[in-house]
Parts: structure tokens; sequence; C-alpha cells
């Protein structure tokens, strides 16, 4: 990052604030937390950021070691950016600084939520029954096209998500973003259902994840 942005400090947090702390740079690493993206589908998840200033993060977070830039093989040929090992690192400092701010109500015009957004709400938030059996669901979130086809796994300690959804999932779910945030923490299917959610396979497994993900602020400002 150019010296003249930096804050030319020794402090840990200064260090980190002068790799992570200009704008996007934050939300390219949430958008990376599931898995790498094309260049296009990190537009998409960012509608706001310009192409430059995307493109200006993305080298500044590779050249910091945070990001790489590779190339899928055939038949795909087409680059990916995906988080280096220590970007990695970054996910229970994104993720801790969002369940931060849950205690501060949106704005009007904070409306938009990008589909791994979302989904990164099912990792946080879910929380297990240790004696209930492994299920895996397929979700589609159909306000997003393509990109919005993700695979989760439940299990007795956590809520995995892929981009990749299982071959012969034991429930699936396709809905829209905002009925499916609507429905977290509910302990029955009536506001999905009336959203217009297709449910096939075993709906106690929908019923499952939707009622233990339990969005919780971490603190009240009160």
């Amino acid at each position: 990052m150019p010296v003249q942005r930096g804050y030319r400090q020794a402090c840990g947090i200064a260090r980190g604030l002068d790799i992570v702390g200009e704008r996007w740079s934050l939300l390219v690493v949430r958008e990376l937390l599931l898995g790498p993206k094309r260049f296009t589908e990190l537009q998409q998840a960012l509608p706001t950021a310009s192409p430059n200033a995307l493109s200006d993060r993305l080298r500044e977070l590779a050249d910091a070691g945070v990001v790489r830039r590779r190339q899928l093989p055939s038949p795909g040929n087409v680059r990916v950016y995906e988080l280096t090992t220590w970007g990695r690192g970054l996910e229970p400092i994104v993720v801790a600084l969002g369940t931060w701010a849950l205690a501060a109500p949106p704005t009007a015009e904070q409306r938009f939520v990008s589909v791994d957004s979302a989904m990164l709400t099912i990792r946080t938030f879910f929380e297990p029954t240790p004696e209930q059996p492994e299920a895996t669901l397929r979700v589609e979130l159909r306000d997003h096209g393509p990109a919005g086809v993700f695979g989760v796994r439940l299990t007795s300690s956590e809520a995995e998500v892929a981009h990749e959804p299982p071959e012969e999932p034991d429930a699936a779910l396709v809905t829209t973003t905002d009925a499916l945030l609507a429905a977290f923490g509910g302990d029955d299917l009536t506001g999905l259902v009336a959203g217009d959610a297709v449910i096939a396979g075993d709906s106690e497994v929908v019923r499952r994840l939707v009622a233990n993900v339990r969005i919780r602020p971490s603190a009240d400002r009160h």
C-alpha cells in the first residue's frame, strides 16, 4: 500500500489497517471466504464499487499477500481470485466485525445483501443440535441466478457452506435472499412457504436449518 495512505505506526492495529483498511478491502475478503471468484462475480457482489476501485483493492491485497490470482485449468480456463492461507486468517475478524455491527440498526439505504453474505450468516450463526444426525441441503437463492446455488452440510458441531451443492442432498430449498434471512430463527416454515419457497426432500432438515440460525448481536449499544 502506498506510504502516503499508511498510518506510519508500528501498532498491529495500524499495520492491519494499512493492509485492509481501504474501502472495499474487507468486503472483498468477505466475498472470498466461501471460495474463489472471478472479477465479474466480485463486481456482482459489490455492485456499487467501481471497476477501477475493485481492481485497485485486488491488486493491493495481492501485493500484501492476502489474495492471490489463479488460472483455472481447462475447460474453465478463467482467472479467479482467492484468499491465501494468511488471508483466510481474516475470517474471525470479519465475522466479529459484522456481529458487532448488528447492534446498530441498518439505514434505509443499507438494503443490498450479497449471496455470500447471506450464506455466511448460516456458517456464523448456526447453533447445532448435537443429538441430531448429519444432513445435507441444496440451497438456491433464485434472485442471484447461478451464483445463488450452494451446498450446506449440518453436523453435530457446525453448518458447513460451500459453492458446490451435494449430488444427492437430503433436502432442497429454493427461495429468495430476503425470505431466507427473514426465516432465520423461526421454528416453522410458514413464512418461507408463504414467500413462494420450494422445498423438496426432508422438510424437517430445512426447518432445522432455518430454526437453528439464531442471529445475535455481540453487544447491546445501550
